[in-house]
């Protein structure tokens, strides 16, 4: 037992010391030593007689406190079983929302959002406690605490990076606990005070209840996690996601069946206009090349609005970093240049980079990580994880404006799909939080090190006992464009605009942040482009385009001035626009080449803007 715990000290010791990429920066921001609090729990367990030792559960205690201390997110003591594949969970939610007083104060306010299924017949001899107990009544105490103080001390003891993330998150995590990241609850049941619409005040004793995760057919968070090394991806999110789509969550069908854990699409109407709206909840997907295929063809089939899109990833855990970045492509003309990455200097991570296998592609940082030996830099070069010319092989495909939708629990390479889409120029950035959960690293598990090493007796990467598991974060993410060189750990997106969710957002489908969307998207020109290929028995072969632009009767430069063609790379032909559009223009691009040609469409406005563009073999 003693020998099992000192392993498991010694190899987080390894992992925080040599491998962890943000140490230098929670340590200064957070006033934190998770070194020394390993080697002095490494110290006790060596000194300790056998009986005085501490029990399993307050060993488990001592290691998540200790991780958590770092307040992040990709850097995990994961618990053995039979704790990893259970969740603690009250059969209800509590959400924020906010409302105007008589004095025009904006108040913030708790209710009970969702109830789980036949929640009243699973109670026998209900009480008016129970019966009372409805989607809508305000939340006052938590066990006979102020229920904003109950959600920010639990919010203390969970790895949010910044204020905004700690308190979304003692929210989010208050009714759903992972096992495999926190220990069960002290308490065996809640009481939870609460008052109904018309003023009557009662208090429900609630027990805990106990949810196996991947009984609703979804895939398991460690499912395959060695072949994730380009994962980042929020653990206990996910898990709480898997409870919530169970339990809570509106069934929402969307448009493809490949997709039918990942989002949905639906057309919202908002004063008149349709609008396209995509709740997208995990990029934790098998393969990112079928997922962004997939998710065209959602936005351009037929019926689906053109006008504006709504893009909605509250709550997303993350997932591959390709499938995020590799997305931003369908909305912008423009070529998206990906986040970088950087290893901290380290003789392991040096090692690491030098024997892992060829086809990981870490021997682009094996010079800058060596050179610091004499440079004394803190930091490796930054590479993309998402190769630029994959971040651009399909290009745009959606012509409409675009806005983002983030909160705090926005995480991972949701951070880093959110910052591309600020980085890239691509919309605005609305947010029901002041901050994303600034999650900015590409996380690994205990098992990919000792892949990477090698399995061998001599490798410092010793097996875990028990089932026991590490994640840490390996590699940290670099902004580009305007915010270049800034991390996004700890100080994530900082919305363009902020909205406070309402009590009809709440209980309803987010109308009214949705109207707020759609007030930003209704000041954005919006273009439309298409294009028909054809071919003579001659061999000659024309397209026939379509281009239009809709813009504010002021913003008349914005509209569509000329549309120039390059066929394999090289200008062709350049063609003027008509009063902002371009009808059943017929384009001859002739005949006698072998094989495809990359034909590229690229429309401009009165300002010489790039706005609008098209990509194919033909």
């Amino acid at each position: 037992m003693r020998e099992e715990r000192l392993r498991i000290v010694d190899q987080a010791l390894l992992l925080i010391e040599m491998n962890y990429v943000h140490l230098p920066l929670k340590r200064a921001m957070h006033a934190i030593d998770p070194i020394q609090r390993l080697r002095l729990l490494k110290f006790r367990l060596l000194e300790m007689k056998e009986s005085d030792l501490p029990n399993e559960m307050q060993f488990h205690r001592r290691m998540l406190e200790i991780f958590s201390s770092t307040r992040d997110l990709h850097t995990l003591y994961l618990l053995p079983a039979p704790f990893k594949e259970h969740v603690a969970y009250l059969p209800f939610l509590i959400e924020q929302y906010f409302e105007r007083d008589k004095n025009h104060e904006r108040v913030e306010k708790f209710l009970i959002s969702r109830l789980v299924p036949n929640y009243y017949e699973s109670i026998p001899n209900a009480g008016p406690e129970v019966l009372c107990f409805q989607p809508g009544v305000e939340v006052l105490y938590w066990n006979g605490v102020p229920i904003k103080r109950a959600i920010e001390i639990n919010g203390e003891t969970q790895a949010g990076s910044n204020v905004e993330a700690r308190f979304a998150r003692g929210l989010d995590n208050l009714t759903i606990r992972p096992l495999e990241t926190s220990m069960p609850p002290d308490e065996a049941w809640v009481n939870l005070t609460y008052r109904t619409e018309n003023g009557k005040t009662f208090t429900l004793a609630q027990e805990w209840l106990v949810y196996k995760t991947g009984e609703d057919g979804s895939p398991s968070v460690a499912s395959e996690h060695t072949k994730k090394k380009r994962a980042a991806i929020d653990i206990k999110k996910t898990k709480i996601n898997q409870v919530r789509r169970a339990f809570f969550e509106r069934r929402n069908v969307p448009v493809r069946k490949s997709l039918r854990h990942f989002l949905y699409a639906e057309t919202r109407t908002v004063d008149g206009k349709d609008l396209g709206y995509i709740r997208l909840f995990s990029f934790d997907v098998d393969e990112p090349d079928d997922f962004v295929k997939d998710f065209a063809q959602v936005i351009t089939s037929e019926g689906f609005p053109q006008e504006g899109l709504i893009i909605d990833v509250r709550g997303n855990g993350g997932g591959k970093i390709r499938a995020g970045e590799r997305l931003l492509q369908l909305f912008t003309p423009r070529n998206i240049k990906p986040e970088r990455f950087e290893f901290i200097n380290t003789p392991l991570n040096l090692e690491i980079c030098r024997r892992a296998p060829e086809d990981w592609n870490l021997s682009r940082w094996v010079d800058s990580i060596a050179e610091a030996v004499v440079t004394g830099a803190t930091y490796s070069t930054g590479f993309p994880l998402t190769s630029e010319e994959s971040c651009n092989a399909m290009g745009q495909m959606y012509y409409g404006p675009v806005i983002l939708i983030t909160d705090a629990l926005s995480y991972s390479t949701t951070d880093i799909f959110a910052a591309g889409f600020q980085d890239n120029e691509i919309g605005e950035v609305l947010g029901t939080s002041d901050n994303t959960g600034a999650g900015g690293a590409n996380n690994w598990w205990y098992d990919d090190l000792m892949t990477a090493i090698g399995k061998h007796p001599h490798s410092v990467f010793k097996p875990l006992p028990r089932g026991a598991d590490m994640v840490v974060a390996l590699r940290r993410s670099i902004r580009v464009g305007r915010h270049a060189g800034r991390p996004l750990e700890e100080l994530g997106i900082v919305p363009d605009e902020r909205h406070y969710m309402t009590r009809a957002d709440v209980l309803g489908t987010n109308e009214d942040l949705t109207k707020r969307a759609a007030k930003i998207l209704a000041k954005k020109p919006a273009y439309r482009l298409s294009v028909e290929h054809f071919s003579g028995k001659d061999g000659a072969r024309w397209i026939v385009v379509n281009l239009c632009s809709k813009v504010e009767p002021s913003d008349n430069k914005k509209k569509i001035s000329r549309l120039d063609v390059y066929l394999n790379g090289r200008p062709y032909k350049s063609v003027d626009a008509r009063e902002g559009s371009m009808r059943d223009r017929r384009i001859t691009l002739g005949g006698g080449h072998k094989g495809k040609t990359e034909l590229s469409l690229e429309a401009y406005d009165g300002k010489n803007d790039l706005v609008a563009a098209y990509k194919r073999s033909v």
